[in-house]
């Protein structure tokens, strides 16, 4: 049975599809990952990813993801995928989702990926009533071709989950492993959020034994209050399976009620609704 604490990327035996279990999407989400040499341009440090590297994925084999995403379709709508794989709580299929084992835009062929999902989608009646949904860092908004996989994501009702862990240049060198301005976060949001339905995904979490100083929720707020009006809401969501990396042992899961306190102060500095996951 799957749990939401595998989130393994060959649970299907497929190369680009794999079910996972989500606790935020509710249910059972089907996976898309074109990082299938575990490579990202981040380091985060909580990052699930057993050997991680720097870099981008490898050529995408559009015709066998596509192919993939039929068949797996096939067997969680008419086999019994859900009855073998999936515990009766959640037996509800709830999103496509671009994600896996790096950053998904990365690959060249992201836009035209989108573009088969929802091929697939339409051949089974679902464009419109399954949600496909981008998870990104938001690095590469400033590729046209990326705004255009996003554009066509729109389209297709979809949504964007779009990392911001931190929001201060030392906070994301430290927490995500890049030079990053504030400005440049903003600036990527706010393309992002023009052209797809937008939510701000953030872990939250202890390092060293501290939890994120007041410093670094006022920068936060700040950032996202001019984009209050264009933003969907706030993921906030804690550390809920083991970093593979690291900087691991460094890491501790805060408690439930200091994500409340920090999605309460998000709400009344900002207005944006928040959805928590301790």
């Amino acid at each position: 049975m799957l749990t939401t604490d595998d989130h393994r990327r060959d649970s299907a035996g497929l190369r680009y599809v794999y079910p996972v279990v989500s606790r935020r999407a509710g249910g059972v989400s089907i996976g898309i990952n074109l990082n299938t040499n575990n490579a990202c341009n981040w380091a985060c440090l909580y990052c699930q990813v057993d050997n991680l590297t720097r870099g981008g994925p490898p050529p995408i084999d559009l015709d066998l993801l596509e192919s993939e995403l039929a068949g797996f379709l096939m067997d969680v709508l008419h086999g019994d995928f859900m009855q073998r794989q999936v515990p009766p709580e959640a037996r509800r299929l709830m999103d496509v989702a671009f994600s896996g084992n790096g950053e998904p835009t990365s690959a060249p062929e992201f836009a035209a990926a989108v573009d088969r999902v929802g091929k697939v989608l339409g051949k089974f009646g679902l464009d419109g009533q399954l949600t496909v949904r981008l998870i990104t860092n938001g690095s590469f908004l400033h590729r046209p071709e990326v705004q255009a996989g996003i554009r066509r994501l729109g389209e297709l009702g979809g949504e964007v989950w779009f990392k911001v862990d931190r929001v201060d240049a030392a906070g994301v060198a430290e927490v995500n492993g890049v030079p990053m301005s504030p400005d440049k976060i903003a600036r990527n949001l706010e393309t992002c959020s023009g052209l797809a339905a937008t939510w701000v995904q953030t872990c939250w979490f202890g390092l060293d034994g501290e939890a994120p100083p007041a410093m670094a929720r006022d920068a936060y707020c700040e950032l996202l209050k001019p984009l209050a009006a264009r933003l969907a809401g706030v993921h906030l969501y804690g550390l809920a399976r083991p970093s593979l990396q690291p900087a691991a042992p460094r890491l501790t899961r805060l408690p439930a009620a200091e994500l409340e306190s920090f999605a309460q102060e998000i709400h009344e500095k900002t207005g944006i609704r928040v959805m928590v996951s301790p």
